[in-house]
């Protein structure tokens, strides 16, 4: 597991963004983690995430020019990321949308530099059902911008609804389905499996294997076991 990877999950663990036990998701199922980037709610926090997207970006190789957070909580991320960047030598202007547009003043749904002619980064959390970022990617089309690629902090590798009756049917994630519908590259910081091994390596968390790999097996997709 690369070092970013590993940095990640232990930042995660530090702000309880990463939790183990039983957690209901919004799709109705029993979970035994829950990740929530809403913890990294300390300035130093969010240089550690901020870093460790940093590392993700560079060594997947995207070629970009401006970083998009998707309201709300890849606002501060894409934040964070382009003063990142901005102490690596790379001052990388930023934008964000508002959940509803605003008639007055200077109106309109977007905030912050132009993604006109621009070659666009989106900066989130995870994608799950991926309405957001399908919303997202519309945002910045009818903005004049060319998306990128997209980055998340963690990849579930999940399926979408039910697992097929048919084992012949892949069983494909959000992540997955979003990057084959736009032809899009979709880089995560650390993905399950990173999770399970980081787990495995560690005394301290080693009794939470059984119930990720069980869970694993009943909704994983393909490329999750």
């Amino acid at each position: 597991m690369t070092d970013h990877r590993t940095r990640f999950l232990q930042l995660a663990l530090d702000a309880q963004a990463l939790r183990f036990g039983e957690f209901t998701l919004k799709s109705g199922r029993t979970s035994p983690y829950f990740f929530n980037a809403g913890r990294f709610d300390s300035g130093a926090a969010l240089a550690g995430l901020a870093g460790c997207y940093a590392d993700a970006i560079e060594a997947a190789g995207l070629e970009f020019d401006v970083l998009f957070g998707p309201a709300y909580k890849g606002i501060p991320l894409a934040t964070a990321l382009a003063c990142e960047f901005a102490r690596r030598g790379r001052d990388l202007p930023v934008a964000f949308n508002r959940k509803e547009a605003k008639a007055h003043g200077e109106g309109g749904q977007l905030i912050g530099a132009p993604l006109d002619g621009r070659r666009v980064l989106v900066v989130d959390d995870v994608i799950t059902a991926g309405t957001a970022i399908r919303e997202a990617l519309a945002i910045i089309g009818g903005a004049g911008g060319t998306v990128a690629g997209i980055v998340i902090a963690l990849d579930r590798q999940e399926i979408v609804g039910e697992p097929p009756a048919d084992s012949t049917v892949p069983r494909r994630s959000a992540a997955e389905t979003v990057a084959d519908e736009h032809g899009l590259p979709v880089v995560a910081v650390a993905r399950l499996d990173d999770l399970l091994a980081f787990a495995g390596g560690r005394s301290e968390l080693a009794a939470q294997r059984d119930a990720l790999m069980a869970y694993r097996r009943a909704y994983g997709s393909a490329t999750g076991g």
